[in-house]
């Protein structure tokens, strides 16, 4: 008996090692934001956008077009720097059969949300989760909001050690007009943000989503300018023409998320009402 237990440890040793092994095109990690200033609705379309794209045909193509032919995703919703829900660790994607299970079990979930913007507390969490499961060619993080980083570390600092590690971030900036429920102020030019302070990396794009009505539209285009890896300038699904450019980095500044949010509860602290 103790012998077949240890020959069954070892077994799955070996295989858990093979796993870890697996060659696939891409290492895929979707980081989607659910702070308080998304509501309920606007959490379920963009869950809703993720299913879609999924299994979505130009996306299944895009992951047959690879040398390997897979891809592993993995996929998990933040706010604050402490709130991460993992909620589809690293999954195989290679048919149709694969992607129609993630995306049920994706769907499966509850819809939540929490407070403040931490895009730097996303990108600390899923830096350790590349090259855990899977061997990718590329490794690709994903990171979709509606506002600029508010909480936690300066988006910068973990920004700069992903892109010494080989990971590529890419950015789906929502632009958002509806009033929030916290009566938080939106922010300008988070398509400019993004583009200076968050993305980064070889072949490093971002696409706008103007509004959660189009964010399912954005998010497939992207996956498959990600998965294809197409040679892409940074694209704008919008109404007003292309992304504008600046020359010298981001003028605001890239703390210019933690300066709004500090006055603003300064002035919400102040106020007799």
């Amino acid at each position: 008996m103790r012998r077949a237990f240890l020959g069954l440890i070892a077994w799955i040793f070996v295989m858990g090692s093979a796993a870890a092994g697996e060659r696939v095109d891409l290492e895929l990690v979707l980081a989607v934001d659910i702070s308080g200033s998304i509501d309920e609705d606007e959490a379920r379309l963009q869950r809703q956008g993720y299913v879609a794209a999924l299994t979505d045909p130009e996306v299944l193509k895009a992951i047959r077009s690879g040398l390997e032919g897979r891809i592993a995703i993995a996929y998990f919703e933040w706010s604050g720097p402490e709130t991460r829900r993992l909620l589809l660790d690293w999954t195989v994607i290679e048919d149709d059969a694969s992607a129609q299970a993630a995306a049920a079990k994706l769907a499966a979930f509850p819809i939540r949300s929490a407070m403040s913007t931490s895009i730097s507390g996303a990108i600390e969490f899923a830096m350790p989760m590349f090259g855990r499961a899977y061997e990718g060619a590329r490794r690709v993080l994903d990171i979709s909001g509606d506002g600029p980083n508010n909480a936690g570390t300066l988006v910068t600092v973990p920004r700069e050690v992903a892109l010494q590690r080989g990971i590529t971030i890419n950015g789906l900036p929502i632009i958002n007009d509806r009033p929030n429920r916290t009566g938080f102020p939106q922010f300008r030019d988070l398509d400019l943000y993004y583009q200076h302070c968050v993305i980064g990396g070889p072949g490093a794009f971002l696409i706008v989503a103007e509004g959660f009505d189009t964010f399912a539209e954005a998010i497939r285009k992207k996956m498959i300018i990600e998965i294809a890896d197409l040679p892409q300038p940074a694209h704008r699904l919008a109404r007003s023409g292309p992304i504008r450019r600046v020359s010298q980095g981001y003028p605001p500044g890239c703390d210019a998320g933690e300066r709004q949010s500090r006055e603003f509860w300064q002035r919400r602290y102040q106020s007799p009402y």
